[in-house]
């Protein structure tokens, strides 16, 4: 009786090779497809930092910005002439582009100090950038750059003042916010107001540096 031939297959596993053109390939693929991923994950970064800080946001005050609180309830809203209180104490504000929305927050440096004052106080350029006794400044002290925070008695004199509480500089509102007091070594820049459709908006650049003589 005759047996059929009896052949045992190779083991797939064993003995197959994978041709090197086809390993090659794959890797290319690999190499194709995480530099896919890593392109996407620097695009969803800068997306998030472009929502955080929008184009704008750091420029200086523009002519036409509107002046929206920095601080409080009302962070964010449209300030009024009457929100402002006669006699102090100033309002914290940033500006604000009406055409795009955003505010220019990104930069401490655009943040402004506004008060109302009786304007027979006023000298007559501060008077020249005022509305109705109202008048705004640079809220960063120019000596080191240190932000101004309180509205006092100065210590040289009977009135209240701009204080920078941390190395006591003054400056008077009333006369351009020139030092009466203290280390720093000019006033606060100056910002011309207006009003638009009842809110205050900027009418001009800053008047004078911006920020401290040295890092703050």
């Amino acid at each position: 009786m005759s047996s059929a031939p009896f052949t045992i297959s190779p083991s797939s596993s064993e003995n197959v090779v994978e041709p090197e053109g086809d390993a090659h390939a794959e890797q290319t693929r690999r190499a194709l497809l995480l530099g896919a991923l890593a392109t996407a994950c620097l695009g969803c970064a800068a997306q998030v930092h472009a929502g955080e800080e929008p184009p704008g946001s750091d420029e200086r005050p523009q002519k036409g910005d509107v002046l929206v609180f920095s601080e409080g309830d009302q962070e964010g809203k449209l300030i009024a002439a009457a929100d402002v209180p006669s006699g102090g104490p100033p309002v914290h504000a940033w500006p604000k582009d009406p055409k795009t929305s955003v505010v220019r927050s990104a930069s401490r440096l655009n943040e402004i100090l506004i008060i109302r004052l009786d304007p027979a106080e006023l000298d007559e350029q501060t008077k020249a950038r005022a509305v109705d006794g109202i008048i705004a400044y640079s809220a960063i002290c120019s000596h080191a750059g240190c932000p101004v925070t309180a509205w006092m008695k100065s210590d040289v004199g009977d009135k209240e003042v701009f204080k920078c509480m941390c190395h006591n500089s003054e400056y008077d509102p009333r006369a351009g916010a020139q030092v009466v007091f203290g280390p720093a070594p000019r006033r606060l820049a100056a910002l011309p107001l207006a009003l638009a459709d009842g809110s205050l908006s900027v009418a001009g650049n800053f008047i004078g540096k911006v920020g401290g003589a040295q890092p703050g």
